[in-house]
Order: C-alpha cells, then sequence, then structure tokens
C-alpha cells in the first residue's frame, strides 16, 4: 500500500506565497517550460515509517512535502506538469526496500524517486536505480558507500554522508591537544562508515586526536555496561584528553552512559547531533559540543525562515533534524526538473551533475564526481538553561569549502 500525495492534497492555507517567497524561487519552478501537453510526474518516497527510525521517516516525509508546497508556491506543479508523490514504508528491510523500489519504477512508473532512512536499505537500493536506469535521491541514508564503492550513476544524495558528518565532529574536538577517544557506534554500515570518516577526518584536522578503542552494538541493544566498562579500561590511563564518542541512530545510549559514571576517570562524553527529542535528554550538560547537520536557528535564508514558522504553526514544534533533510531532497528534484525540463534520466542527470540549488541549509552543490551534495555543517554547544526546543547554541558553521571530502567511488 502507498500513500499518495498530489496538487488535491494541499490544505487551503498553502495559497501562493507571496512577492518575497516568489523572489526565492526564482530559477525553480517558474521557469520551466512547459510541454505542450502536461503530463503527471511520478516520485517514489520511500522511507523506514516502521521501526527504530520511525520519528527520521516522518520527519523526512513531512520536509518533502513542505518542501514541494514551498517550491511550487503551493500547486504542486513544476511548469504544467503535475506531482504525485506516492509514499512507500520500508519497515527498515533491506529486502523489502529493494521490492518497493522496483514496484515504484515498474508498476507504478514513477519518474523518480527518493529514499530511504536506513543505510543498509538505501544500500540494497542501489542496483534497482541502475537496472531501471532511474534516478534516486539518496535521502536520509548515511553510508559512505552509497556515494563510494556502492555507488551508480543514477544515484544522487541530498542527505550528508558519514564523512561530512565526521568533519563536522572532529572540528568540535580541541586543537592543539591531545585527545584520546574511544567509539560507541551502531553495528551498521551507518556506525561502521562513521567510525572509520571519523578517523580519516581527525587525521586530516585533528592529528594530535586519535581512536584507541571501538565497540559497536545492535540498536535494541539493553545493556550497554560491557561496553562502556571496556572503553572505560581503554581510556581511563591516557594522557591528554578523554573522549567517548557516538555514531548512533534511534533511542541513544547517552543517559545509559551518564548513569555509569565516566567522569570517575575523567572521561567527557560526545554524543554528536540528533533529532531534538534525542538531544532534549541532555540539555543537563550545558558546554557539551559536538557537530550536526542541522539546527533549526542556525541558517539565515529564506526557506529557513518560512519553514520554521509554517512547521510551528502545522506540527507545534520547530523543524528537526530529518525535515530539512526531505526539504532539501524536494529543492533538488525540482531544481533538476527545472533545469533538464524533462523526465528522461539521461536529461536529468546531465542536469543534475554540477547543479546548485537552495535549500533551508543554504546552497547545496552535486559533486560531479559522485553526486554527493556538498554542503555546510555546523559546530554546536549545549545552551546553560537549555530548553527541550531551546538547546543549542552556535559555535561555527563549517563550509562546505572547508570539508575535504574524498572521492571514492572510482568513476
Amino acid at each position: 500500500m502507498s500513500a499518495r500525495w498530489s496538487a488535491i492534497r494541499i490544505p487551503a492555507r498553502t495559497a501562493p506565497l507571496g512577492a518575497a517567497v516568489a523572489a526565492a524561487l526564482l530559477g525553480s519552478a517558474a521557469v520551466f517550460a512547459a510541454p505542450a501537453t502536461a503530463k503527471e510526474i511520478k516520485v517514489c518516497l520511500i522511507a523506514g515509517k516502521t521501526g527504530a527510525l520511525e520519528a527520521y521517516a516522518k520527519q523526512t516525509e513531512n520536509g518533502f512535502m513542505m518542501g514541494l508546497e514551498f517550491l511550487t508556491k503551493g500547486t504542486m506543479q513544476v511548469g504544467a506538469d503535475k506531482l504525485t508523490v506516492l509514499v512507500k514504508d520500508d519497515q527498515l528491510k533491506p529486502d523489502r526496500g529493494k521490492s518497493l523500489l522496483e514496484e515504484c519504477y515498474g508498476d507504478d512508473k514513477a519518474d523518480v524517486a527518493v529514499g530511504t532512512t536506513g543505510s543498509p536499505i538505501a544500500l540494497a537500493m542501489l542496483p534497482v536505480a541502475e537496472e531501471f536506469k532511474k534516478v534516486l535521491i539518496v535521502e536520509p541514508a548515511v553510508a559512505d558507500s552509497i556515494t563510494g564503492e556502492k555507488w551508480n550513476r543514477y544515484v544522487f544524495r541530498t542527505g550528508r554522508s558519514s564523512t561530512q558528518d565526521a568533519y563536522a565532529a572532529a572540528a568540535a574536538i580541541p586543537a592543539g591537544e591531545e585527545v584520546s577517544i574511544g567509539m560507541m557506534a551502531l553495528d551498521t554500515a551507518f556506525g561502521r562508515d562513521g567510525v572509520a570518516a571519523f578517523k580519516e577526518a581527525l587525521a586530516a584536522i585533528r592529528p594530535k586526536a586519535r581512536i584507541v578503542s571501538e565497540e559497536y552494538a545492535a540498536g535494541n541493544t539493553a545493556d550497554f555496561a560491557p561496553s562502556a566498562e571496556r572503553l572505560f579500561g581503554a581510556l581511563k590511563e591516557k594522557p591528554g584528553k578523554r573522549v567517548i564518542a557516538f555514531i548512533w541512530a534511534g533511542a541513544h545510549p547517552l543517559a545509559k552512559f551518564v548513569d555509569m559514571k565516566p567522569e570517575r576517570f575523567g572521561i567527557a562524553l560526545a554524543p554528536g547531533g540528533n533529532i531534538l527529542p534525542a538531544m532534549a535528554a541532555w540539555k543537563a550538560f550545558a558546554g557539551t559540543e559536538g557537530g550536526i547537520y542541522y539546527y533549526y536557528g542556525f541558517p539565515k535564508n529564506p526557506q529557513n525562515d518560512w519553514l520554521k514558522t509554517e512547521y510551528q504553526k502545522r506540527f507545534n514544534a520547530p523543524p528537526d533534524f530529518f525535515v530539512a533533510g526531505g526539504f532539501s531532497a524536494a529543492a533538488a528534484l525540482v531544481a533538476g526538473l527545472t533545469k533538464a525540463g524533462s523526465t528522461d534520466s539521461e536529461k536529468l542527470i546531465a542536469a543534475m551533475e554540477g547543479l546548485s540549488f537552495e535549500t533551508p541549509k543554504g546552497t547545496m552543490t552535486f559533486r560531479k564526481e559522485d553526486h554527493q551534495a556538498m554542503q555546510d555543517m555546523y559546530h554546536w554547544r549545549i545552551k546553560a538553561g537549555a530548553t527541550d526546543t531551546d538547546l543549542l547554541e552556535w559555535v561555527a558553521t563549517i563550509p562546505a569549502k572547508d570539508l575535504p571530502v574524498p572521492i571514492k567511488n572510482k568513476r
């Protein structure tokens, strides 16, 4: 079963957005060359709406639909062509994700697909895009291998990569002093690629910091004591600063590590960025620093201003991490269709390679070599007196041009 969104689903409150928004949209949907006969553009959005990452998937869907709304000025049309979005739940199962994408391209005759939440599922989907010769915009799966050794020319990623995450996290490590780091990571492609990328990032920009121990665990792990004790043992005698860093998705183990009192051994915890409900549990740790892909208060641009206002109205909350990601995927889709003037895969690929487009984070650019969206990242600090939704203070923007993300797809 699929959920279907199209022009008729846009509520009355999303009437055309006014002159300021129209100006911001110049160069997108407004300049699409309409064909003689309007047609339907079918887009499949696949997400892990059932399981541990359900919150991420719902945010991605909300952001994607709001992005299309903003970028089409409430019409759900690109030029004269109507956008129809089919939403499918892969349940975080690689085989199901693969078969759903086959269904999208084959039975549903989708022109483009977007997804998915989990890296193992996204990796299973990549060969399907190549088999059907259809564009797949990967959002928000993170594993480096998606735009690395498992990549093919039909794959574009708006989501950040493990390496982009890693450079943001490395930037939050003190420069110029010796730091020993223990890693607690999810035992998936996301976690393992993340640790490998973090090692490379530290070597590049924080050479006095090094990873001395690694622990991996399943997302449903209940008892972290064995992992914690091994990390404590590896770190407690090390000179200089001692840190346990996390690469995690889903229910976060930070609180369980806090309960085990790592401060006994002079060990600090570096949880990394996450969605607001997860980070709300960290508000007692004022001064903790990390790197993040998006926090609603950091970017200053018309898209983010609109998203913050509208999301608060509709959901009584600020837009979160994966909302911005879904919106960015919509921005890439509309910009690509606009430039290509077609849904033909070859024309889309030619249009999207090297394409720069605006998002709630600011400008993203699809790198021609591997189709990874190059984008800014952020260094944050937990505020003193933080609340559930007012948690982070900005420390620095890490510009896309300062992130030396290696090209690994051997194109």
